[in-house]
């Protein structure tokens, strides 16, 4: 199946839902922010160029995305859910617990998480140990842990300017929290020693203290998409904000993006997994619901197309790094192939 046309106004979808459906025959989707806008553009070229309704595609957040898929199943649940971060064994048991017995896994691409200020403010190199030593509630100085007194980048690193420091993260219910947790917090706590430090101080779960941040009005949770963030960041020029690579890459007129790890992030850095901060994308797909909801197996199966998600497709042009074994993606999703157990 090659899509027909791909309207301006679909590639100009960066982080809004589409209308609320009048009726159940649509496909109900919820989730990450960061997979919006390409289940956006995916539901509106699907609406043109296939005989159903247009999907409904909503956001509220990876964890809150998968909780929805899990109520239990019916029409009045939804049928699909958008994840930035990889669907956790509670989950699934929490989907079996409300009937949901079966779940396809549907990986779509690769992102990057990365790192902008504003466009016309000093340009930043970081490491993930630049960013625990500014966020984390602890740091070690002078070889002890003690409050983070670091006030400026300078503080941090003489190298980085000495601007205020002052951060808008995703709040904990995004997908991309978990992997800016996990691969800039925890990573960077572990490369300036604040890690060995809260080992040697007894703590019962280092990495978990690791990841307490400071209270004192430095790191801020943007608990909406990225277009608030954007909206912080304009409002408060000392800001950086974290953000998914496509959004970032659709507002350069506003953002510069600062290096990690000496890398620059783009669709060519984290496609030969140079850039250190990336991540697979993911749909989660209701099983019991394919042969009820009109269209859904069609719209699972366009999205994973290569005239879609493929590297020169649309979601590609937006940003989306194709996923080299997207071949495999469509045959399991053909064979409606459920996914196993994570432990």
């Amino acid at each position: 199946m090659s899509y027909i046309k791909v309207t301006a106004s679909a590639l100009a979808i960066a982080a809004v839902s589409a209308t609320s459906a009048a009726a159940r025959d649509n496909v109900q989707i919820a989730g990450s922010s960061t997979v919006l806008p390409y289940a956006s553009i995916v539901a509106e070229a699907f609406g043109e160029n296939f005989d159903f309704p247009t999907p409904v595609v909503e956001s509220g957040g990876s964890g809150a995305g998968r909780k929805k898929l899990c109520e239990g199943v019916g029409e009045n649940t939804i049928d699909i859910a958008n994840s930035s971060s990889r669907i956790k064994q509670s989950d699934i048991d929490l989907c079996a617990q409300n009937g949901v017995t079966e779940i396809q896994e549907v990986r779509i691409g690769y992102d990057g998480i990365v790192f902008a200020s504003d466009i016309n403010g000093p340009s930043f190199a970081f490491t993930p140990a630049d960013w625990h030593a500014a966020l984390a509630a602890k740091v070690v100085k002078d070889g002890q842990l003690v409050d983070n007194p670091n006030k400026t980048w300078a503080d941090v690193r003489a190298d980085l300017p000495a601007q205020d420091i002052l951060a808008f993260i995703p709040g904990t219910k995004h997908g991309t929290r978990e992997v800016f947790d996990e691969k800039v917090i925890i990573a960077g706590c572990e490369e300036n020693g604040t890690l060995a430090a809260h080992e040697a101080a007894g703590a019962e779960d280092a990495e978990d203290a690791c990841m307490q941040l400071r209270t004192d009005g430095v790191s801020i949770d943007i608990d909406g998409d990225y277009t608030e963030t954007l909206a912080r960041v304009d409002a408060n020029k000392n800001g950086i904000g974290v953000f998914g690579l496509s959004f970032y890459q659709n507002n350069t007129d506003k953002l510069q993006v600062a290096t990690m790890n000496g890398v620059v992030p783009s669709v060519e850095s984290i496609a030969k997994g140079e850039y250190p901060v990336s991540r697979p994308l993911y749909f989660y797909v209701k099983n019991a619901h394919l042969d009820v909801i009109p269209g859904m197996q069609e719209y699972i199966e366009f999205f994973v197309s290569d005239d879609m998600a493929g590297p020169d497709g649309p979601l590609a042009a937006y940003g989306l790094v194709s996923d080299p074994e997207l071949a495999k993606t469509q045959e399991m999703v053909r064979n409606r192939t459920p996914m196993g157990p994570l432990n």
